[in-house]
């Protein structure tokens, strides 16, 4: 993964940031911070993420094409434009049936809230 920052107060097309890549997943960080990270991704047909548990809740969108994206053993399709959030110390993968390209965002912020 990329790990390179995108400058600020710079305007930029978030689907062009990345390529497609046969035979691959590519991702690029946007902007990472201890509370949290946007990534952008590519996914060649065929390509997945392994199966994983985030302790935080993620936020998926397509930018490009069509994605699966299992939660809990649930599938869920994704067209360009739809999104979804991901629960956290939920058990999912994202798995490319036809090329796509997406970002994650992550919130590691506000677990710690204290009600007043």
């Amino acid at each position: 993964m990329r790990n390179l920052e995108q400058e600020k107060e710079k305007i930029f097309i978030v689907v062009k940031i990345i390529e497609y890549v046969p035979n691959s997943v590519l991702s690029t960080t946007i902007i990472k911070k201890t509370t949290g990270n946007v990534t952008v991704s590519s996914f060649d047909t065929g390509e997945s993420w392994t199966e994983k548990i985030s302790p935080f809740d993620t936020f998926i969108q397509v930018i490009d094409g069509k994605a699966e994206v299992v939660i809990n053993d649930h599938s869920h399709l994704l067209d360009t434009g739809e999104s979804i959030i991901i629960p956290a110390h939920s058990r999912n993968m994202i798995k490319a049936n036809v090329r796509f390209k997406m970002l994650s965002t992550v919130i590691k912020s506000g677990y710690d809230e204290v009600s007043i």
